[in-house]
Parts: structure tokens; C-alpha cells; sequence
């Protein structure tokens, strides 16, 4: 990844600072972030210090190659996300959610009507025994 010439990210919704990895990228001769919603300083490297202002447009960004230069006092802009302020700080992960309500519900529609329903048990442990005599009468 070294060797990479040229990189357009504009227009991505990018956020966050800009990687110090980036600093890295010897061969990087265009480097493209403009208009996302990235913040802080820009990594300090021959390479991205060389390329155009306008390639970091529509961004609050500081430092080189740009006018406006990182203070010692530098404050984050406020990048705390909307919908988190709904739940009072705290986002639900609903992929966790919906992964803990799911084997909750998958358990009990399986083993629910086999603890509750003793006919059903005994139909159910019958049809297993019956199932491994056949198996096992197949192996040998």
C-alpha cells in the first residue's frame, strides 16, 4: 500500500481525523478528501504538505498546506452523533439486540412445547432413539 500515486476520497462522509498512516504513503502524488467531515491537523509529511489546499475543501482541517494554522488550544468541534442524544449518551446496538431476542425466541419455540407438552417429549426422544438404532444399524 506504499506505493500508492493517487487517492480520491472526496465526497465519501468520511469522519474522524486524518490517519497518521497517511504520512506514510511515499509515493502518494494526488491525495483527494475534500467535502467529507473529517477534523484536526493534517499529518505532517513532504507528501501531503505538497498538495493542493483545494484538495481539502468542505472540511475542518488544520495546518499545512491550509491557511488556517492548529493552535496549541485546539478544540474539537462537537462530532457527537444526533441520534445518540435521543438515548441520553447511550446507542442501542441493534444487531446485538435482535442476536440476543432471536435465541431467545429460537430456544423456546424449539424446547418450549417439548418441556410443556409431555406427549410431544416422548414422541420427540422416541423418534431419536429410533433414528440413532437406524444410524448405528447402517455403521456396522
Amino acid at each position: 500500500m506504499g506505493s500508492l500515486e493517487s487517492i480520491d476520497f472526496s465526497v465519501n462522509q468520511l469522519s474522524g481525523k486524518v490517519p497518521q498512516s497517511m504520512s506514510r504513503l511515499t509515493f502518494l502524488s494526488q491525495l483527494n478528501l475534500s467535502h467529507n467531515h473529517l477534523i484536526g491537523r493534517i499529518p505532517l509529511s513532504t507528501q501531503l504538505q505538497s498538495l493542493n489546499a483545494s484538495n481539502f475543501v468542505g472540511n475542518e482541517l488544520c495546518g499545512l498546506p491550509l491557511a488556517n494554522n492548529c493552535t496549541i488550544n485546539y478544540v474539537k468541534p462537537n462530532t457527537e452523533n444526533e441520534r445518540s442524544k435521543d438515548f441520553g449518551g447511550l446507542e442501542v446496538d441493534w444487531f446485538y439486540v435482535s442476536m440476543a431476542l432471536g435465541f431467545v425466541v429460537g430456544f423456546w419455540v424449539v424446547w418450549g412445547p417439548l418441556l410443556m407438552n409431555k406427549h410431544w417429549r416422548f414422541l420427540y426422544f422416541q423418534f431419536l432413539d429410533r433414528l440413532g438404532n437406524k444410524l448405528r444399524g447402517v455403521v456396522s
